[in-house]
């Protein structure tokens, strides 16, 4: 390949990487945005993948970080907290595809029955929500059948994101959980 081919195809790239983002970033950008907020239409999106949290053996992804001194005596061990780096895929199989993280912390946040405070940020890092996250902040009755949480904020492409989040076991053992995430989001 000739020496001009080559710098043209490297300045091709150098312009077209910026464009594949659908969002522009950066403080400048940002406010740009926020001026055309009154223009944008929201939208409505809806999300579907699984959520595999493995607390031991191989392939561990969440790691106890802090408990108190009454853990051991409460029911609920209460103050028993971890932080997690969790794969989501679009099928309940760990093989399947993925298309981001799971990160954040959960802990025991009630003296009387099991019920995590959840602060979770959904990572995407395939697909057209690539380099976008959502938060969900709220409270998680690991013994319900159905978890309800709110979706607080994001970024990327959900910037000014709010909705809820639905999690449901698909499955669980003694070391690992794979729950089945539905969100409901409105973005600009």
């Amino acid at each position: 390949m000739k020496k001009e081919q080559v710098i043209l195809m490297l300045c091709t790239l150098v312009i077209a990487i910026p464009l594949v983002q659908s969002v522009s970033e950066g403080p400048r950008a940002v406010k740009n945005w926020f001026k055309e907020l009154p223009l944008k239409k929201q939208k409505s999106t809806n999300l579907h993948f699984y959520f595999h949290d493995t607390i031991a053996g191989p392939g561990q992804t969440a790691y106890q970080v802090f408990d108190s001194n009454i853990t051991s005596t409460t029911m609920s061990q209460f103050g028993l907290g971890f932080m997690f780096d969790n794969p989501l895929t679009v099928a309940p199989e760990a093989s399947s595809m993925r298309i981001g993280r799971g990160q954040g912390l959960f802990g025991s946040a009630s003296l009387e029955i099991p019920r995590f405070l959840m602060n979770l940020n959904f990572v995407f890092t395939e697909g057209s929500f690539n380099g976008s996250t959502l938060q969900v902040l709220g409270t998680n009755p690991i013994l319900s059948q159905v978890r309800e949480m709110s979706v607080v904020g994001g970024t990327g492409v959900f910037r000014l994101a709010r909705g809820i989040a639905t999690a449901q076991p698909f499955f669980r053992n003694d070391t690992s959980t794979i729950l089945e995430f539905d969100l409901v989001v409105l973005h600009y």
